[in-house]
C-alpha cells in the first residue's frame, strides 16, 4: 500500500451535534433530500437510506413555516445531524432552530438588515447551532460581479467574506464556508484562495455536477484536487436524480485518497486475454461487501499478466485463468480453484477483517 502522506490544513473546530467539522477531525460526507420536507414520513425514509449509504450530515430544505415545524420529528426520528437550507426569511431560521435543526446554511447577506442578522446569530449561539455560508456562483452580489466582469475566484472570496463580517459583528464565529462553481477550475481556484483566506472549515462541491457519470466525474476532479492539496473538512457530491447516489460517490473519492475506510476493489479492464468473467465476479464481491467500513484491499484480475503482481499489494486478491484461477492472501499462494470463486473471496475478506480485529484488540 502507497504510503504517502499529503496534510491537511487545519482549520477550526466546528460542533455539530456529536460531529466535529473541521480541527482536523476526518472529512464528512453530506447529502441532501428532494423531498417535500413538510411530509414528514417521505422524508424521514430518504434520510434514513443516506444514513445507511454512509451519509455523515443530511441537508433538508426550509422554504415556508409548515417546513420549519417539521424539523421537530425529523430531528427526533433519526440520529444523523440535519441541516436546514433557508434563503432570505430570518423568522424561518430562528422557527428551524427552535424545533431543533442542528444546522443552518443561511447567506446573512440575504437578509434585510443588520437586526435580522443579530437574530440568527443570537439564537443560534443560544443553541449552539453553526452556520453555513454557502457562496456559489450564481449568487455573487452584483457589485462584484460589475468589478470583476463576471465571476471569479476572488469574487467567490469576497462574497462570503462579506457574509463571514456580518456574523462576525454580530458576535457569531461558528462558520462553515462552501464557495461552489459548476465549473471546475473555478472551483478548485476559488477554494485554494479561500484556503488562504480563511481558518473556517471548507465544505466542498461542485455545484449543479449534473448526472451521474460525468457530474461524478467533475466532482471527483475538483474535489480531490483539493483534498490532495490538503484543503476541505466536509464535502457533498452534487448529482441530479436521487440523492443516494451522491454519497456513494462521495465515499469512493475519500476511499482513493485512503481518506475514508472500507474495501478497495481493485479489478483489471479486461483485454482479449481474460479467459473469466471478471465483470460479473467484480460486481457480486462489490454487492456483498457494500457494509464494510474497515480498510481492506481486494484484487480481481483475469490474467496471468498483471494478476500476480496486484496480488502482492493486496489484502485478498483472485486471479483468473482459462484451465484453473488462483486465490491469494496478502501476496501470498492459497490455493487453485475451478468452481465458483466469489464465496471463496468473502469467506477470505470475512477472515482477514476478523483477524484484523483480534490484532487491534490485542494491540490495544
Amino acid at each position: 500500500m502507497w504510503s504517502g502522506c499529503f496534510k491537511m490544513k487545519t482549520t477550526r473546530a466546528i460542533q455539530l451535534g456529536k460531529l466535529v467539522i473541521g480541527g482536523g477531525s476526518p472529512v464528512t460526507v453530506q447529502s441532501m433530500t428532494n423531498t417535500d420536507t413538510r411530509d414528514v414520513v417521505a422524508t424521514s425514509e430518504p434520510i434514513r437510506q443516506l444514513g445507511l449509504s454512509g451519509c455523515d450530515i443530511v441537508r433538508v430544505s426550509v422554504y415556508d413555516k409548515e417546513c420549519a415545524r417539521a424539523v421537530r420529528p425529523l430531528v427526533d426520528g433519526t440520529r444523523i445531524p440535519l441541516v436546514a437550507d433557508i434563503h432570505f426569511d430570518y423568522e424561518l431560521a430562528l422557527l428551524a432552530m427552535e424545533n431543533g435543526i442542528n444546522k443552518l446554511r443561511i447567506n446573512p447577506g440575504n437578509l434585510r438588515n443588520e437586526q435580522e442578522v443579530r437574530a440568527v446569530a443570537d439564537c443560534a449561539k443560544a443553541h449552539g447551532i453553526p452556520i453555513r455560508i454557502g457562496v456559489n456562483s450564481g449568487s455573487v452580489p452584483k457589485d462584484i460581479l460589475a468589478r470583476d466582469g463576471g465571476v471569479t475566484a476572488q469574487g467567490l472570496v469576497d462574497s462570503a467574506l462579506g457574509h463571514v463580517r456580518l456574523l462576525e459583528q454580530a458576535g457569531f464565529d461558528q462558520i462553515v464556508l462552501s464557495l461552489k462553481a459548476s465549473d471546475v477550475r473555478l472551483m478548485v481556484e476559488a477554494y485554494r484562495l479561500a484556503s488562504r483566506t480563511f481558518d473556517y472549515p471548507l465544505h466542498l462541491g461542485v455545484t449543479e455536477a449534473g448526472l451521474p457519470g460525468q457530474g461524478t466525474l467533475k466532482s471527483a476532479i475538483g474535489i480531490g484536487a483539493l483534498l490532495l492539496d490538503g484543503i476541505g473538512d466536509t464535502l457533498r457530491v452534487s448529482l441530479t436524480g436521487s440523492p443516494l447516489t451522491e454519497p456513494e460517490a462521495a465515499i469512493n473519492i475519500l476511499k482513493a485518497l485512503g481518506m475514508r475506510g472500507g474495501l478497495e476493489l481493485i479489478s483489471c479492464p479486461t483485454c482479449g486475454r481474460t479467459e473469466v468473467d471478471i465483470e460479473d465476479i467484480a460486481q457480486r464481491v462489490q454487492e456483498a461487501t457494500r457494509h464494510i467500513t474497515e480498510p481492506v484491499k481486494v484484487a480481481i484480475m483475469g490474467c496471468v499478466v498483471n494478476g500476480p503482481g496486484e496480488a502482492k499489494g493486496a489484502d485478498i486478491a483472485f486471479c483468473g485463468g482459462k484451465t484453473g484461477s488462483a486465490l491469494y492472501r496478502q501476496g501470498k499462494f492459497v490455493k487453485r480453484i475451478t468452481e465458483d470463486p466469489v464465496p471463496d473471496i468473502l469467506r477470505m475478506i470475512d477472515e482477514h477483517l476478523q483477524q484484523q480485529k483480534l490484532r487491534n484488540s490485542t494491540d490495544a
